[in-house]
Formats: C-alpha cells, sequence, structure tokens
C-alpha cells in the first residue's frame, strides 16, 4: 500500500506504538481488500456500532484504554448506537437480573470510555444519528469511518456520502488515525450498480419489506431501483427520507447492501442516472405477488407460533420525530374505531434521546403516553438479545429486529391492527 510520509511515520512508530498499531490495523485491513492507498477522513463526526457494556467484550475495554492512556482520542466527535437498558421498558425481574447483572454489567463504564474517547455529548446514542435533531448528518461526498449497517447504507445513499461498511472497533481506527482504506464504496467505480430492480407493485410498498426483498436477492451489490419514485416522488422530503432509512435499514441487514440509487431521487441517481449502472446488469423485478412471496417465507421461530403477543417493538431503525406524530394519530384513530382507550399489547417506540427530547416538546407527546404506549431509546435488537425476553412472542415491522432475532415480522398496518384490536 501506498502512505503518505505522513502516514507511513505514524506506521514507523513516530507517534508511538499504540499510533502505530492503529496505523497497522488499518493497513492490514485496506490490503485483504485490495486497497492501494489511504484517503482521509472528511467528516465532522464519526459514528461507532459498539455502544452495549456487554461484560464479556473485556477486549474492547482492555483497547480502547489503550487508546486513551496513549493520548490516541478521536479526531472527530462521534455518535454510538443505542443504549440497550431503559427501566421504562417492560421486563420482569429475572430478565432484569439478566440485563443488569450479567449481560450490561459495564454499561457506566464503558460510557465512561467513549466519552474520553470523544463522544458527542453524554446522549448521543442512536442508531439514526443522521437525523437533523442527533445533528451527525455528513455532507454529500464526504468520507467517512462509520460503521452501523443501517446508518452507512443510509448515508451512501441518502446522502451522498461515502463509507464502506466497517465493523465495530474498526470504525474508531479510522477515526483515531484521521484516514481509512480506499476501496469499494469510497470508489466511483465502487458506487456503480449491478442490479437493476424494476418496481411493478399496484400501491406503495411497505418500505421494510421491499427492502428486505432486495436485500435478499443483490447481497452485497449495488441495486439502482426504477419505478419507487412515483411513490415516494422526485425530492427527498422528511416523508421520502423516513421511507429511505427504514427501507435501507432492510437492505443492509436482510442483504449486505452498503449503497442503493433510487431513479429520479438519490443524489448520484439524479445526477447520472442509468449512467451509473453497469454493463451486464442483472435485472429483478418486484411486484405485489414477489412481495407477498417473500414476505410468506420468513421464519416464525417461536415456539408456539399461535401464541399471543406479549410486546411489539417499533423502531429498528431508530422513528423519526414524524413517525412518531404519524404513529399518535393513527393509534388514536384505530383504537377510537376498536372502542378501546389503551392499546391491547404493551408496545415501545423506540427513537433518539434527541428525538424524543423534540417529541415530549409537542402535544402529540402526551396523547401517545395516553394510549398506553412506551416510548424508549434503547436498541431492541439488545434487548431481545436476552436470552429469557428471546423466548416471549414479540412482534414488529421491523425486518432488521426481524433478521437479528426471534421477533415475528408484521406489516405496519397489521402491527397497527394487533396493537388496537387484538387478535394475531
Amino acid at each position: 500500500m501506498i502512505l503518505t510520509d505522513k502516514q507511513q511515520q505514524i506506521l514507523d512508530g513516530k507517534q508511538g506504538e499504540v499510533m502505530a498499531k492503529v496505523m497497522k490495523t488499518l493497513v492490514m485491513y485496506g490490503e485483504a481488500f485490495g486497497a492501494e492507498k489511504m484517503i482521509d477522513v472528511t467528516a465532522k463526526h464519526n459514528h461507532l456500532v459498539t455502544s452495549f457494556g456487554l461484560k464479556m467484550i473485556t477486549p474492547v475495554y482492555d483497547l480502547m484504554d489503550k487508546l486513551i492512556d496513549a493520548g490516541a482520542i478521536s479526531q472527530q466527535t462521534f455518535s454510538v448506537d443505542p443504549r440497550p437498558l431503559d427501566k421504562n421498558v417492560p421486563a420482569n425481574f429475572l430478565q432484569k437480573l439478566i440485563f443488569n447483572k450479567f449481560m450490561y454489567s459495564k454499561q457506566d463504564f464503558y460510557e465512561d470510555q467513549l466519552n474520553k474517547l470523544g463522544l458527542m455529548d453524554k446522549d448521543a446514542f442512536t442508531c439514526a444519528c443522521y437525523m437533523d435533531e442527533v445533528g451527525n448528518k455528513p455532507e454529500k461526498g464526504d468520507i467517512l469511518s462509520w460503521a452501523e449497517s443501517s446508518a452507512v447504507v443510509y448515508a451512501n445513499s441518502v446522502l451522498g456520502a461515502r463509507c464502506n461498511r466497517n465493523s465495530g472497533i474498526m470504525d474508531i481506527m479510522g477515526s483515531v488515525a484521521g484516514c481509512v482504506p480506499y476501496f469499494g464504496l469510497l470508489t466511483d467505480e465502487g458506487r456503480k450498480a449491478s442490479w437493476v430492480i424494476k418496481i411493478e407493485t399496484t400501491k406503495k410498498p411497505q418500505a421494510q419489506l421491499l427492502g428486505s426483498a432486495i436485500g435478499m436477492k443483490v447481497m452485497e451489490d449495488v441495486p439502482y431501483v426504477i419505478g419507487l419514485d412515483k411513490f415516494l416522488g422526485d425530492e427527498l422530503t422528511d416523508s421520502a427520507c423516513t421511507y429511505l432509512k427504514d427501507f435501507g435499514a432492510a437492505t443492509a441487514s436482510n442483504g449486505a447492501v452498503g449503497l442503493y440509487h433510487i431513479e429520479n431521487l438519490t443524489p448520484e441517481a439524479k445526477e447520472q442516472g442509468k449512467d451509473l449502472i453497469l454493463e451486464g446488469a442483472k435485472e429483478y423485478i418486484i411486484d405485489d405477488a414477489e412481495l407477498e412471496r417473500v414476505k410468506n417465507n420468513y421464519p416464525v421461530i417461536w415456539k408456539n407460533k399461535d401464541a399471543k403477543p406479549k410486546l411489539c417493538f417499533m423502531g429498528c431503525p431508530h422513528m423519526s420525530l414524524q413517525q412518531l406524530k404519524d404513529w399518535t394519530d393513527m393509534v388514536e384513530s384505530a383504537l377510537k374505531e376498536a372502542g378501546n382507550k389503551k392499546v391491547l399489547i404493551p408496545t415501545v417506540f423506540t427513537a433518539a434521546p434527541a428525538v424524543l427530547e423534540e417529541f415530549n416538546k409537542t402535544q402529540y407527546a402526551e396523547r401517545l403516553k395516553n394510549t398506553g404506549i412506551i416510548t424508549s431509546y434503547i436498541c431492541p435488537l439488545m434487548y431481545m438479545n436476552n436470552p429469557l425476553c428471546a423466548k416471549m412472542p414479540v412482534i414488529t415491522s421491523s425486518n432488521k429486529l426481524r433478521t437479528y432475532t426471534t421477533a415475528r415480522y408484521y406489516t405496519d398496518d397489521e402491527i397497527l391492527a394487533q396493537i388496537t384490536k387484538g387478535g394475531n
């Protein structure tokens, strides 16, 4: 790999042994993917994926201590994925015991390390760090050292920034060194589409279901989506961005998509159009029947497939402010129609702390509370990692949560009916 004089000096130990190891890690990472050089990280902020103080990840804490002790601090302040714990989220005594004593017992210790390394602020914990309220929205063309699959695919696709699908820990390495290996989605060629997706549905597809179908088909490749703009429009409105947030999360978790292009809508597709499509690109047509086929093939891994749901999670990735408002209206209306005052299944809406802070300033917050729905800043996935929680019949409209846990997928309309009217 060709390094600049400054990068070579770091590798040679001129800034100490710890920084030399950071650079060596990045060089080895780049060489594994055929990178020939490094490129500077240009974004104001980074985003890390490891937010949880699991007792068992001692090597992570040791590594963070080494960085802190050597003064190898992040060159950008950063946000981090959501916290795993919130006492307001329903859990029985044994579940809480496992959470607090066996799983996330190092949470406070780890958050102290993150603060010393460069955390944006004490509550900068969310998977949707690009929300305006959070303040970590990169500019078009910015080079990132992010991890978190749903954040990376959003930054690449909707914002036009450039970032590879980095792993946890690799994200902080790039931020500390101020550079990342130049390959993959950082390159012009790596951002070309090798799949053309044609949307031929009769109505706007469920974002998480459409993303799932595409992710499972193209895996890590870049798709160019034709026909979705007739439902979303040709401007990145709040509504379109919210849809693409959930759509992208499903492509990234049900597959391994790090970038997608939506014709006439996303930045690079508006600028370059079909020039983004590689010669010989494969084609995938999605109609109503194909979406139904995908949905019907999801495995149900509950011990009792006919069990009554005991918990519902919405917000994986975290909900936007507009989603919280829209769902307040929908839940109120559905409850009134059903003749019920409160939801019939314990339901948790998750969002970034900064988003919840803004939501709580609106009249919607009290209205949502009156429906019995709980708002929280946690990561539903981290909650479901508790083996006792994994045994519960939990429902969600998140294809990301469905993929990584035992939660069962339903569409938004089906979720709304279940929590307000009951039944499966």
